[in-house]
């Protein structure tokens, strides 16, 4: 899986997951440190990544789109770095590979998990 780490978390999570078997690059290292989230999508989208972020509007963007890709992977706590909730994240994305390859959205928090497959349904 290759995941494509927004701006607003560490580089450092690109290490991190890689030594557990990912592929990830920060965005930092592909585009402008102020693109639009759009542009993230669409690289994301073009590119066969997994986007990995913090930021709520990844997936209001796949909700105002209907979009089937690229899955998006929230980390949905006030301590973002991988240190305390990497093992956590590490575990979800292996448990999710398949649905993260086929179009998903997956938070994590500290406390659970949860998983949406695209495009997002409204309830």
């Amino acid at each position: 899986m290759k995941l494509l780490v927004d701006m607003n978390l560490s580089p450092r999570w690109t290490g991190m997951l890689a030594g557990f078997g990912f592929e990830a690059v920060h965005w930092s290292t592909l585009g402008a440190m102020n693109a639009p989230d759009s542009e993230i999508m669409a690289y994301a989208r073009m590119n066969s990544y997994v986007v990995l972020t913090h930021d709520l509007d990844f997936g209001a963007i796949l909700a105002a789109t209907q979009g089937e890709k690229p899955s998006v992977v929230q980390i949905r706590a006030e301590d973002v770095s991988p240190d305390v909730i990497g093992k956590q994240l590490v575990a979800a994305l292996k448990q999710m590979e398949t649905e993260l390859e086929e179009g998903a959205l997956l938070t994590v928090d500290p406390n659970r998990t949860r998983l949406r497959v695209l495009p997002l349904q409204s309830k």
